[in-house]
């Protein structure tokens, strides 16, 4: 799954190159989720959540090359590709290390192959994870190795493949960060990865383990539809 952001300020161009992008990406038989943002500002606070970034230049309050700067200040690392009705800022794009540059109004098929270009580099390169502070220092987490999620107080148990460890964090701040990442939450408690579920039933879910772990049951219908099509995109289900 490619996770991809699309910035720009006037509202129907963002909603016109989200529905390329969407086209796009069925054409080439790649799975993508699709946000959209009207500001550089609101972008700047959800970089975590994805791979591929379409940035429009001309922006009020703070343009597109303003906003990639801040961007690359905040650790982003992944691909930023500038959309513009003017070549002026293509040089400027390489001081961001920008993947790409593309001129609106925007060719269908050169979108497909940078969009084709950018999600096979994603994908055979990158493992998602998240980065957590634990005793003042900054950890990685690689989220195919978590089991699940675990709250309790203010700490959050990490419970992964070859033990656990608890940092600090509010576990809505962390089901917000791992939004369209194959996890869900099933109880106040816990946040699980559906990869690990074996078995469920109206009151559990049983992992690859033999973990049992507690599913609440006002949430147990939409667990039921999240690990459906969890399994439908991942093969489980043809």
């Amino acid at each position: 799954m490619i996770s991809i952001a699309v910035c720009d300020d006037e509202l129907l161009e963002c909603v016109s190159i989200s529905a390329k992008i969407r086209d796009c990406m069925e054409e080439l038989g790649i799975p993508c989720s699709i946000e959209q943002f009207q500001s550089g500002k609101n972008l700047l606070g959800s970089l975590g959540r994805f791979d591929l970034i379409f940035l429009d230049i001309f922006m009020e309050e703070m343009d597109g090359m303003e906003t990639a700067r801040r961007c690359r200040a905040l650790s982003y690392e992944k691909k930023l590709i500038f959309l513009s009705s003017s070549r002026s800022y293509v040089f400027d794009a390489y001081d961001v290390e920008a993947f790409h540059y593309l001129v609106k109004p925007v060719d269908q098929e050169k979108l497909k192959n940078v969009l084709k270009r950018a999600a096979e580099k994603e994908l055979r390169f990158s493992r998602d994870y998240i980065v957590v502070s634990r005793e003042r220092q900054k950890r990685k987490v690689f989220l195919e190795t978590v089991r699940y999620f675990e709250i309790k107080g203010r700490q959050i148990d990490v419970h992964e493949e070859n033990g656990s460890f608890a940092y600090y964090e509010q576990m809505g701040a962390l089901e917000r960060q791992l939004e369209g990442k194959g996890f869900f939450r099933c109880h106040k408690s816990y946040l699980l990865n559906l990869k690990y579920v074996e078995v469920y039933n109206r009151q559990e879910a049983i992992l690859d383990n033999g973990e049992k772990i507690i599913i609440a049951k006002r949430r147990y219908d939409k667990f039921c539809q999240a690990i459906l099509a969890y399994m439908r995109e991942h093969g489980g289900i043809l």
